[in-house]
Protein backbone atom coordinates (compact mmCIF):
# COMPACT_ATOMS: atom_id res chain seq x y z
CA UNK A 1 0.00 0.00 0.00
CA UNK A 2 2.36 2.64 -1.11
CA UNK A 3 0.52 5.96 -1.92
CA UNK A 4 1.30 9.04 -3.83
CA UNK A 5 -0.21 12.12 -3.25
CA UNK A 6 -1.95 14.07 -6.17
CA UNK A 7 -1.78 17.27 -6.72
CA UNK A 8 -5.07 17.36 -7.15
CA UNK A 9 -5.71 16.47 -3.34
CA UNK A 10 -3.84 19.03 -2.16
CA UNK A 11 -5.19 21.82 -4.05
CA UNK A 12 -8.38 20.58 -3.04
CA UNK A 13 -7.93 21.65 0.43
CA UNK A 14 -8.37 25.34 0.11
CA UNK A 15 -11.88 24.68 -0.92
CA UNK A 16 -12.30 22.10 1.94
CA UNK A 17 -11.22 24.71 4.54
CA UNK A 18 -14.16 27.16 3.69
CA UNK A 19 -16.75 24.59 5.37
CA UNK A 20 -17.10 24.66 9.02
CA UNK A 21 -5.86 14.65 18.91
CA UNK A 22 -8.58 11.84 19.32
CA UNK A 23 -10.91 13.20 21.95
CA UNK A 24 -14.75 12.89 22.69
CA UNK A 25 -16.57 16.27 22.20
CA UNK A 26 -16.77 18.38 25.29
CA UNK A 27 -20.93 18.09 26.26
CA UNK A 28 -21.56 21.52 26.11
CA UNK A 29 -20.49 24.61 23.62
CA UNK A 30 -20.09 27.53 25.64
CA UNK A 31 -17.61 30.43 25.26
CA UNK A 32 -14.42 29.90 27.26
CA UNK A 33 -13.18 31.66 30.66
CA UNK A 34 -9.82 33.63 30.60
CA UNK A 35 -8.65 31.45 32.50
CA UNK A 36 -9.43 28.55 30.31
CA UNK A 37 -7.77 30.67 27.35
CA UNK A 38 -4.68 31.52 28.97
CA UNK A 39 -4.30 27.69 29.81
CA UNK A 40 -4.56 26.31 26.48
CA UNK A 41 -2.09 28.53 25.41
CA UNK A 42 0.41 27.83 28.03
CA UNK A 43 0.21 24.24 27.27
CA UNK A 44 0.53 24.77 23.63
CA UNK A 45 2.41 21.43 21.99
CA UNK A 46 6.11 22.62 20.88
CA UNK A 47 7.57 22.63 17.34
CA UNK A 48 9.58 24.29 14.99
CA UNK A 49 6.54 26.81 14.00
CA UNK A 50 6.59 30.35 16.37
CA UNK A 51 3.64 30.05 18.92
CA UNK A 52 2.84 32.93 20.88
CA UNK A 53 5.17 33.44 24.45
CA UNK A 54 1.87 33.65 26.29
CA UNK A 55 -1.79 34.44 26.03
CA UNK A 56 -1.27 38.10 26.53
CA UNK A 57 1.81 37.94 23.29
CA UNK A 58 -1.13 36.91 20.88
CA UNK A 59 -3.04 39.23 18.30
CA UNK A 60 -6.29 39.92 18.55
CA UNK A 61 -7.16 37.61 15.67
CA UNK A 62 -5.24 35.06 17.50
CA UNK A 63 -7.80 34.73 20.04
CA UNK A 64 -10.50 35.27 18.44
CA UNK A 65 -8.96 31.91 16.74
CA UNK A 66 -8.61 30.00 20.35
CA UNK A 67 -12.35 31.43 21.24
CA UNK A 68 -13.45 29.84 17.96
CA UNK A 69 -11.95 26.28 18.86
CA UNK A 70 -12.78 26.09 22.61
CA UNK A 71 -16.34 27.36 21.90
CA UNK A 72 -16.57 23.85 20.14
CA UNK A 73 -16.14 20.72 20.42
CA UNK A 74 -12.60 20.26 21.35
CA UNK A 75 -10.78 20.94 24.89
CA UNK A 76 -7.41 21.92 24.15
CA UNK A 77 -5.63 23.32 21.14
CA UNK A 78 -3.84 20.09 19.34
CA UNK A 79 -1.07 20.02 17.45
CA UNK A 80 -1.83 20.94 13.70
CA UNK A 81 -4.76 23.64 15.41
CA UNK A 82 -1.46 25.24 17.25
CA UNK A 83 0.73 24.95 13.76
CA UNK A 84 -2.11 27.56 12.15
CA UNK A 85 -1.55 29.72 14.79
CA UNK A 86 0.59 32.33 13.03
CA UNK A 87 -2.37 32.20 10.15
CA UNK A 88 -5.65 32.37 11.88
CA UNK A 89 -7.93 33.24 9.38
CA UNK A 90 -7.02 29.93 7.68
CA UNK A 91 -6.93 28.54 11.23
CA UNK A 92 -10.44 29.18 11.89
CA UNK A 93 -11.83 28.22 8.41
CA UNK A 94 -9.90 24.81 9.10
CA UNK A 95 -10.55 24.32 12.31
CA UNK A 96 -14.57 23.81 12.18
CA UNK A 97 -13.75 21.46 8.42
CA UNK A 98 -11.44 19.39 10.99
CA UNK A 99 -13.95 19.40 14.03
CA UNK A 100 -16.82 18.50 11.75
CA UNK A 101 -14.48 15.37 10.31
CA UNK A 102 -13.38 14.06 13.75
CA UNK A 103 -16.70 13.81 15.62
CA UNK A 104 -17.91 11.81 12.65
CA UNK A 105 -21.88 10.31 14.26
CA UNK A 106 -22.42 12.98 16.48
CA UNK A 107 -25.18 15.59 15.32
CA UNK A 108 -24.14 18.25 13.81
CA UNK A 109 -20.76 16.65 12.42
CA UNK A 110 -19.94 14.16 9.81
CA UNK A 111 -22.36 11.41 8.47
CA UNK A 112 -19.94 8.72 8.06
CA UNK A 113 -19.54 6.32 10.46
CA UNK A 114 -16.95 6.11 13.19
CA UNK A 115 -15.16 3.38 12.65
CA UNK A 116 -15.11 4.06 8.37
CA UNK A 117 -14.35 7.52 9.79
CA UNK A 118 -11.21 6.30 11.37
CA UNK A 119 -10.19 4.49 8.74
CA UNK A 120 -9.75 7.25 6.40
CA UNK A 121 -8.14 8.58 9.09
CA UNK A 122 -5.24 6.56 9.76
CA UNK A 123 -4.55 5.88 5.66
CA UNK A 124 -3.97 9.74 5.19
CA UNK A 125 -1.63 9.40 8.50
CA UNK A 126 0.13 6.62 6.62
CA UNK A 127 0.20 8.58 3.19
CA UNK A 128 2.01 11.16 4.94
CA UNK A 129 3.95 9.06 7.28
CA UNK A 130 2.60 11.27 9.82
CA UNK A 131 3.34 10.13 13.69
CA UNK A 132 1.44 12.59 15.31
CA UNK A 133 -2.16 11.73 13.15
CA UNK A 134 -0.75 8.26 13.34
CA UNK A 135 -0.19 8.37 17.33
CA UNK A 136 -3.45 9.91 17.91
CA UNK A 137 -5.99 7.72 15.80
CA UNK A 138 -4.76 4.13 15.87
CA UNK A 139 -6.01 3.13 18.83
CA UNK A 140 -9.02 5.03 18.92
CA UNK A 141 -9.62 3.61 15.52
CA UNK A 142 -9.49 -0.27 17.26
CA UNK A 143 -11.93 1.29 19.83
CA UNK A 144 -14.41 2.31 17.55
CA UNK A 145 -14.45 -0.87 15.47
CA UNK A 146 -11.64 -1.34 12.93
CA UNK A 147 -9.58 -4.75 13.40
CA UNK A 148 -6.84 -4.45 14.85
CA UNK A 149 -4.85 -6.41 12.40
CA UNK A 150 -6.82 -4.14 9.91
CA UNK A 151 -5.07 -1.49 11.02
CA UNK A 152 -1.37 -2.93 12.02
CA UNK A 153 -1.64 -3.66 7.70
CA UNK A 154 -2.09 -0.08 6.99
CA UNK A 155 0.58 0.86 9.14
CA UNK A 156 3.22 -1.58 7.41
CA UNK A 157 1.82 -1.21 3.88
CA UNK A 158 0.63 -4.55 4.17
CA UNK A 159 -2.21 -6.25 2.34
CA UNK A 160 -5.42 -6.25 4.32
CA UNK A 161 -6.27 -9.38 6.32
CA UNK A 162 -9.03 -11.73 5.24
CA UNK A 163 -12.63 -12.02 5.87
CA UNK A 164 -13.26 -7.92 6.85
CA UNK A 165 -16.55 -6.82 7.50
CA UNK A 166 -18.53 -6.12 4.35
CA UNK A 167 -18.61 -1.93 4.91
CA UNK A 168 -14.89 -1.89 5.89
CA UNK A 169 -13.81 -3.97 3.00
CA UNK A 170 -15.53 -1.50 1.01
CA UNK A 171 -14.53 1.46 1.79
CA UNK A 172 -11.12 0.03 2.40
CA UNK A 173 -10.70 -0.82 -1.23
CA UNK A 174 -12.24 2.54 -2.34
CA UNK A 175 -9.74 4.83 -0.09
CA UNK A 176 -6.87 2.40 -1.76
CA UNK A 177 -7.94 2.26 -4.94
CA UNK A 178 -8.74 6.41 -4.57
CA UNK A 179 -5.16 7.26 -3.26
CA UNK A 180 -3.26 4.58 -5.52
CA UNK A 181 -4.54 5.27 -8.68
CA UNK A 182 -6.26 8.55 -8.55
CA UNK A 183 -9.65 7.81 -9.55
CA UNK A 184 -11.90 4.36 -8.83
CA UNK A 185 -13.52 2.35 -10.45
CA UNK A 186 -17.63 2.23 -11.03
CA UNK A 187 -17.54 -0.46 -9.41
CA UNK A 188 -15.31 0.11 -6.51
CA UNK A 189 -17.98 3.38 -6.13
CA UNK A 190 -20.97 2.19 -6.40
CA UNK A 191 -19.82 -0.65 -3.47
CA UNK A 192 -18.30 2.13 -1.42
CA UNK A 193 -20.84 4.17 -1.53
CA UNK A 194 -23.48 1.29 -0.96
CA UNK A 195 -21.66 0.19 2.18
CA UNK A 196 -21.65 4.22 3.46
CA UNK A 197 -25.58 4.59 2.96
CA UNK A 198 -25.32 7.22 0.15
CA UNK A 199 -23.77 10.05 -1.33
CA UNK A 200 -23.92 12.72 1.46
CA UNK A 201 -21.50 10.26 3.52
CA UNK A 202 -19.21 9.16 0.25
CA UNK A 203 -18.57 12.80 0.24
CA UNK A 204 -18.03 13.21 4.11
CA UNK A 205 -15.64 10.05 3.94
CA UNK A 206 -13.46 11.81 1.69
CA UNK A 207 -13.40 15.34 3.03
CA UNK A 208 -12.13 13.19 6.34
CA UNK A 209 -9.32 12.04 3.94
CA UNK A 210 -8.43 15.55 2.32
CA UNK A 211 -8.56 17.33 5.52
CA UNK A 212 -6.01 14.65 7.63
CA UNK A 213 -3.95 14.77 5.49
CA UNK A 214 -3.66 18.36 5.57
CA UNK A 215 -3.34 17.86 9.68
CA UNK A 216 -0.73 15.21 8.63
CA UNK A 217 1.61 17.37 6.64
CA UNK A 218 1.02 20.70 9.30
CA UNK A 219 2.45 18.42 11.82
CA UNK A 220 5.09 16.73 9.78
CA UNK A 221 6.80 20.48 8.74
CA UNK A 222 6.30 21.52 12.61
CA UNK A 223 7.59 18.42 13.79
CA UNK A 224 4.89 18.54 16.30
CA UNK A 225 5.77 17.14 19.60
CA UNK A 226 9.16 15.78 18.46
CA UNK A 227 12.43 16.73 20.70
CA UNK A 228 15.02 17.91 18.92
CA UNK A 229 17.02 15.57 17.02
CA UNK A 230 14.27 13.25 18.03
CA UNK A 231 13.11 10.85 14.88
CA UNK A 232 8.86 9.86 14.01
CA UNK A 233 8.28 7.06 15.54
CA UNK A 234 5.87 6.43 11.69
CA UNK A 235 8.84 6.10 8.91
CA UNK A 236 7.61 6.02 5.41
CA UNK A 237 7.53 2.96 3.62
CA UNK A 238 10.17 1.81 1.31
Amino acid sequence: MHFRIPAAILLGFSVLTVTAAAQSPAPDHQQPTLDELRSAVSNLPAGRVARPDSYDAMTAKQVRYIEGVLSGPRNGISGPLAVMLPSPDLGDLTQRTMAYARFAGTDGFSSVPPKLNELAVIMAARAWSSPYVWNAHHRYAVRMGLPAELVEAVRTGAPPPANLEPDVEAVHAFLDELMTTRQVSDVTFETARTALGGDRQLVDLIGTLAIYQMSAMLTAIDRTGLTEGEEPTLRPLD
